[in-house]
């Protein structure tokens, strides 16, 4: 029989190996990252957030920006600090009163100097479009510029939403009357010529700032103290308002709102230097087709069949008191297997021992 000394070593070994296994899945369920949470923007250079989107390409990186500040800068804030990780400071452009901004299919930021609220009175506005930059640190860039003007006249409008699919410009105006109304671009922005935005939608909100969802499927549109929520048509005509409404729960005079990159929570962002930024986790109709469609997916999967390699794992390595879950599973079934073998090895060794004795 096998000493006690080598028993405590195996079964120490198997212990390593079995809690190896989990460890792992929690690493990589940290790399993946959760839902957002709640920050605080620290930056006192940042007094008047007026627009909000989610990086592209740097995780847990939001990029904002004041609405009239003495340089026309974008800020990338670390959702996990608060603090900000880089600012660029947009060359050529005078930032006259920039107050939305957003992301297109091309991965470039789109930033809208649309403001126009002493007055309403200027003829053309303008974009700004300047790739997301690769790395995160302090840079000066020269971004192209297109020309504005609305199909009725001057407006005062805060929020520019470029469509993740057909990439398609959109403003929503802000009217005297607590109203507004939705803004076609042309199909392709020209840095050529003048572009003139079409009214296509009524919007019974005076709009702040808005967001597509990254599927495409929705369309939010948010108020200083409330929100509207429109599943999206392609052409933008009839876009249909949802019953179920979304009330942010962040500061008064809000005036940012973006669209987490997994598309399933809402931040909502507000004025005033140390400004907080809240999320607001969609459900019901509120959520777009995309989530909606993997969420019934999954309620449909039976037990043992989940998507992805947990999934498979958990099939693969069976039920009962050794099969554990997932990953953890097989590492118990390959270290039980293990510690058999080294046990039936040194009982031969024994019996031959005995027999030739």
């Amino acid at each position: 029989m096998p000493s006690r000394s080598f028993l405590s070593a195996a079964v120490g070994a198997a212990a390593a190996l079995c809690l190896a296994a989990p460890a792992a899945a929690v690493s990589q369920e940290q790399e993946e990252g959760g839902a957002p949470e709640e920050f605080t923007i620290s930056d006192p250079r940042i007094t008047e957030a007026s627009g909000l989107v989610a990086s592209g390409l740097h995780p847990g990186v939001y990029w904002t920006h004041n609405d009239q500040d003495v340089a026309p800068n974008l800020y990338a804030v670390d959702s996990a600090t608060g603090e900000t990780v880089a600012t660029v400071t947009l060359a050529g452009v005078t930032g006259r009163d920039m107050e939305a901004i957003s992301r297109g299919p091309d991965g470039a930021l789109y930033v809208g100097d649309i403001g126009d609220n002493d007055g309403v009175e200027w003829p053309e506005v303008w974009i700004y479009r300047l790739p997301e930059p690769e790395e995160l640190a302090d840079a000066t860039v020269t971004p192209e510029v297109f020309t504005v003007r609305y199909a009725d006249g001057p407006r005062d409008a805060e929020a520019l939403m470029v469509h993740p699919g057909t990439g398609r410009v959109w403003i929503a105006d802000k009217q005297d009357d607590g109203t507004g109304a939705l803004y076609a671009g042309p199909e392709e922005l020209s840095a050529s010529g003048v572009n003139v935005f079409e009214p296509v939608a009524d919007i019974d909100l005076w709009v702040t700032d808005g967001a597509f969802s990254p599927d495409g499927s929705r369309l939010m549109l948010r108020g200083y103290f409330t929100t509207q929520m429109y599943r999206w048509r392609g052409d933008g005509e009839d876009p249909e308002p949802l019953a179920q409404r979304i009330v942010p729960r962040g500061p008064t005079q809000g005036e940012a709102v973006a669209f987490s990159p997994d598309g399933r929570t809402l931040l909502f962002g507000g004025e005033g230097a140390g400004s907080e930024v809240e999320p607001a986790p969609l459900t019901g109709q509120t959520r777009p087709d995309s989530v909606a469609a993997e969420d019934e997916a999954a309620e449909e999967t039976p037990p043992g069949r989940e998507d992805g390699r947990e999934g498979r794992d958990r099939a693969e390595a069976g039920s009962g008191d050794g099969g554990g879950d997932g990953e953890g599973g097989v590492s118990v079934t390959v270290t039980t297997a293990v510690i058999l073998a080294a046990v039936v090895v040194l009982g031969a060794r024994s019996l031959r021992r005995r027999r030739s004795s």
